[in-house]
């Protein structure tokens, strides 16, 4: 074993060494206290918010050591990402020196490669295996699609990648994917696929990223001599972040910690916002039952926030019904309520915000302790344009900027080759996107060509087509894709920016390729793109639109350090900010309207967890805001204030609402607990009417834009419609998608099918 550093020696009763130093457990609460001195047999630590876990889990560290017979290698750390890993070991050894080192600490992850490295003859692989990443995983399972005669159009690699990725972090091999398990990709054949996927891999000394914990759970549930190894070895294990694990993580710290039994979880239920990556929430519930005889432990005291943030929070959170359940206090200053705030439309909420940004600067607040945490990443758009209008430096964390988004530059390309059709960049950034048959050495022949005649790729192109220098399908494609140019530049001067980028998204194939991708990111690539319609509606002319963006990517180049964040709830888990704002608290945002129709209950609360994550980042002041009215996806919608904020606690926030006509009217119209858990009650249905018929010139909150896929033949000839921007109207001619439609106030416009609604 790796026996390197000597502690100290102990008596044969196991007593600790007389000089072992204590210091750490100075300034620690009773409760942080109890914590570390609780050594023995199974604990689970609820650590809330802004309690101080890590410097738990770290003194804790140190008391095993100074208090029990263990080395350092006989201890298992177990953390989520690189960077706590990092912290971890870092602070252990100012503590305890550098025997630290000698502790097993990393992520689950890296702890199943180590372990993988060491008998990776027993799961059918040699030590050098190779890890695939993402990139090497949709490629091999595009080759055994195509040799299964699968159609990767209606059934995309990435889904059948993210069905075997559920698979495996719910502990699942192939030859255990059956029944409830099973899956209707491609008809049934996912847990066929799965399996041919696995024999691949094998073949190939190679495993993927679910492959890291599925085959070290394998290991020990297969092979008992070494689970008994390791359960011998490791005496006491620690586990930060519990409330994140999934199955196969949760399986595996089950098995190890059958012997010793000493397994300290720490974690905090109210926290637990992964569930659409894997993790489950009952893992930490269910602990007492796990491990019985179990000591649960409560951090309630929270070093961060104000009471009047606190006490919101914990009014919120009171509302969820699965939950061990406690309650933040602090015995800093009450500070100031949590301010909520009813706007317009998205627009003027980004502006109001912004405005209490300037405020907040003017009183000595750096942009740097301000953060604005949003839904949905098509929320940062209204932010991002407000923000460089008025001339505020922001930071996108956690993700891209609005128009650095890889689906935005995609679509950005296609409106630069229509505008400036000598753009080689742009055109071979897109000429093969999606997928026409168009390889590498399609574009080396278009160089080539462009080299002999000095042309552009887009005009080589259109001299390739006229001379027939391709044959077959590439000429075909590169035919209809030069053609679609020339509609696109014939439409650009005669029809609004904003329809022109509606028929590249269509004409183009572009958007049906995200359209028919079944991964978990394809939803969020389809909302950016729709969201780039009502972006490019506010500018005269595609020219106007394209220098502006080229302006905003000039901005973004500022790397200064001064700036305000902007990011989604999801990522600003474990990060803390002076001033927080909360905007878009508007039913079917938040909570998530999609989460809600597919997992109920279950996703309401933990889009609940989520709204009291994002309260408590905040250190001093808190900001929430709904507007009535917000354009999604190109489409306006009336929408009503979050539920969320019904069960906000009266005395802990203050509604600064113009004239409080949000409080008054929610009061007048007889909101309750009852109709808002209820969307079908007939008074809310009664309410949604009122406000409709109240704002005839948006669409309800009901009313969705319906994507191509869900329409079964489309739209009749006679079939009565309405378009966000153009009113209602009737369907007069059709060809394909294409719609010509007679508007009652509009006159007759030619409008892509997947921007209308049936009316």
């Amino acid at each position: 074993m790796e026996d390197r550093f000597d502690i100290g020696s102990f008596d044969e009763a196991g007593n600790r060494p007389a000089t072992a130093d204590f210091t750490y457990l100075e300034g620690l609460n009773s409760g942080q206290r109890e914590a570390v001195e609780a050594l023995d047999g199974p604990v689970l630590v609820l650590a809330g918010a802004g309690t101080g876990k890590t410097r738990v889990l770290i003194s804790r560290l140190a008391h095993i050591l100074n208090l029990r017979n263990v080395k350092p290698w006989e201890i298992l750390a177990v953390t989520f990402t690189n960077k706590a890993a990092a912290e971890m070991q870092e602070r252990t050894a100012h503590i305890i020196g550098p025997q630290a080192i000698e502790i097993k600490l990393g992520t689950f992850h890296s702890i199943g490669v180590w372990l993988l490295r060491r008998h990776a003859e027993l799961i059918g692989l040699d030590r050098n295996f190779t890890i695939l990443d993402t990139d090497d995983q949709l490629r091999l399972l595009k080759q055994i699609m195509t040799e299964e005669g699968i159609d990767q159009k209606r059934w995309p690699p990435r889904g059948l990648a993210a069905t075997i990725d559920r698979w495996k972090d719910k502990g699942l091999r192939a030859d255990q994917v059956q029944g409830a398990n099973s899956s209707e990709f491609a008809h049934g054949k996912a847990a066929a696929l799965y399996a041919i996927y696995q024999e691949r891999l094998a073949a190939q000394n190679a495993c993927d990223f679910g492959d890291l914990l599925l085959h070290a759970l394998t290991l020990f549930q297969k092979n008992s001599d070494i689970l008994a190894l390791y359960q011998n070895r490791f005496k006491y294990i620690l586990v930060d972040e519990y409330q994140d694990t999934n199955v196969a993580q949760y399986l595996l710290l089950r098995l190890l910690a059958q012997k010793h039994r000493n397994i300290c979880c720490v974690g905090d239920d109210d926290q637990s916002i992964y569930g659409w990556r894997g993790a489950e929430v009952g893992n930490i519930l269910k602990f007492e039952d796990d491990f019985s005889g179990a000591k649960v432990i409560r951090l309630e005291q929270n070093y961060r926030s104000t009471s009047h943030i606190l006490g919101a929070a914990s009014g919120l959170i009171a509302h969820n019904e699965g939950r061990l359940g406690k309650t933040l206090f602090t015995e800093g200053n009450e500070g100031d309520p949590v301010i909520l705030n009813g706007l317009w439309d998205g627009p003027n909420e980004a502006r109001w915000i912004a405005e209490e940004i300037e405020n907040h600067e003017r009183k000595g607040k750096s942009l740097k302790d301000m953060a604005i945490l949003v839904r949905a990443s098509f929320q940062t758009r209204d932010f991002e344009e407000c923000f460089l209008s008025m001339g505020i430096k922001y930071r996108v964390i956690g993700g891209l900027r609005f128009y650095e988004r890889r689906e935005i530059r995609d679509v950005l390309a296609y409106l630069r080759v229509i505008n400036q059709p000598d753009d080689d960049l742009a055109f071979e950034r897109i000429y093969n996107l999606p997928k026409r048959g168009l390889g590498t050495k399609a574009l080396e022949k278009l160089r080539e060509l462009g080299r002999a005649e000095n042309l552009s790729l887009s005009r080589a192109a259109k001299m390739a087509v006229e001379k027939g220098l391709f044959k077959g399908k590439p000429l075909t494609a590169l035919k209809d894709l030069m053609a679609s140019f020339d509609d696109w530049r014939a439409q650009k001067d005669l029809i609004p920016p904003d329809e022109l980028v509606e028929a590249v998204l269509e004409e183009s194939g572009y958007f049906d390729m995200w359209r028919q991708d079944k991964s978990p990111e394809a939803e969020g690539k389809r909302e950016n793109l729709k969201e780039l319609v009502p972006a490019i509606a506010e500018y005269e002319s595609l020219g106007q639109f394209l220098e502006h963006v080229s302006l905003v990517m000039e901005n973004n180049a500022d790397k200064g350090s001064d700036m305000v964040s902007l990011m989604t709830l999801h990522s600003a888990k474990g990060l803390e900010y002076d001033i927080i704002f909360l905007p878009g608290w508007e039913e079917g945002l938040f909570p998530h309207q999609r989460a809600l129709d597919e997992n109920g209950l279950k996703a309401l609360e933990e889009e609940r967890r989520l709204a009291y994550v994002g309260i408590t980042r905040a250190k001093e002041r808190c900001y929430i805001s709904h507007a009535s009215n917000r354009r999604i996806h190109g489409q306006w919608q009336s929408s009503l204030p979050s539920r969320f904020i019904d069960e906000l606690p009266s005395d802990h926030t203050k509604d600064q609402s113009e004239q409080g006509i949000y409080n008054s009217t929610r009061q007048s119209e007889g909101f309750s607990h009852t109709s808002w858990r209820n969307p079908e009650s007939s008074h809310l249905a009664e309410i949604l009417g009122k406000r409709a018929r109240a704002n005839q010139q948006f669409v309800d909150n009901s009313t969705k834009p319906v994507d191509k896929a869900s329409k079964s033949d489309g739209f009749a000839i006679g079939s009565r419609i309405f378009h966000q921007k153009f009113g209602y109207g009737r369907i007069v001619r059709k060809d394909g998608p294409k719609l010509e439609i007679a508007f009652e106030k509009a006159g007759v416009k030619k409008v892509m099918e997947n921007f209308v609604q049936a009316a």
